[in-house]
């Protein structure tokens, strides 16, 4: 099989993929009790705006699928965060971009502030070999998640006292449809996490991190190949992923097959 030619139309597919695994994650933070995080989704025209009162970082209060045909909507964003005092993290793709959409954003203060790569390939049928020293495991039970929790959250640079956070945030997606999690294993010990999702045909590979100590080490590319190869078993088209342009986890990507599919401008208020 062939890697697509990239077009519009797959475009609009790989973006909806990361809007479906984003609203789905998002989701199931807000399904907690009382909705205890303060999380807020709303919809304006096809754009897709993302609030989560207790974590201010832009990765959770994020803009997504917005283009040309809700130019008019941007006023209502901007108020939107501004009236939560967040600064969102506003992703501008070239599918549905236009000078009219990038002139509202500025109008309404608005700037942009980096790059982001979107990268896609194919599944793999093969599971490419491991170092020996790694072991992969899907977590399928709660005892499973503590330490993915544990894992996630140190890699993260957060200390454990911290810990239940990541749980409470992240167990709805444990057996929640279209989700895949997995911790992997250096000489025994957990080292690393990485989350997969499926909608559409597609595999978006999501969250992933390393604790610092076993960094470079292959944990992330065998975490990819593996999830690749998983696209493959559940029948997917199309694997994507997402990345800080020319970072190590891009270059990973690339190793394992996957291609630039476009670079992302973002957008956000100004300090």
């Amino acid at each position: 099989m062939k890697l697509p030619i990239m077009s519009e139309t797959l475009a609009r597919r790989l973006q909806q993929a990361e809007i479906d695994y984003f609203r789905s994650r998002i989701s199931s933070i807000a399904e907690r009790a009382g909705n205890p995080e303060g999380v807020e989704i709303r919809t304006f025209g096809s754009t897709t705006g993302f609030y989560i009162k207790t974590m201010p970082w832009g990765l959770f209060n994020s803009v997504k699928g917005l283009s040309d045909e809700d130019t008019c909507k941007v006023g209502d964003i901007a108020a939107f965060y501004r009236e939560r005092d967040r600064k969102p993290q506003v992703d501008i793709s070239p599918v549905g971009s236009s000078p009219k959409l990038l002139s509202s954003l500025t109008e309404h203060g608005l700037v942009q502030e980096g790059f982001h790569s979107v990268l896609y390939g194919l599944p793999l049928q093969e599971l490419p070999a491991v170092p020996d020293s790694v072991d992969i495991h899907e977590i399928t039970d709660s005892a499973q998640f503590d330490q993915y929790a544990e894992v996630h959250c140190a890699a993260s640079g957060m200390s454990l006292v911290h810990k239940h956070h990541f749980i409470n945030n992240n167990i709805g997606l444990l057996h929640r449809p279209g989700w895949k999690l997995f911790l992997a294993y250096t000489d025994g010990i957990p080292a690393a996490v990485a989350a997969m999702h499926i909608s559409g045909g597609i595999a978006s590979c999501a969250l992933a991190a390393t604790l610092p100590p076993y960094r470079r080490r292959g944990l992330q590319t065998a975490l990819l190949q593996r999830r690749i190869h998983e696209a493959y078993k559940e029948d997917c088209e199309l694997v994507t992923a997402q990345a800080s342009f020319a970072s190590t986890s891009h270059n990973n990507m690339e190793r394992v097959g996957m291609q630039l599919a476009w670079t992302r401008a973002v957008w956000t208020f100004p300090q």
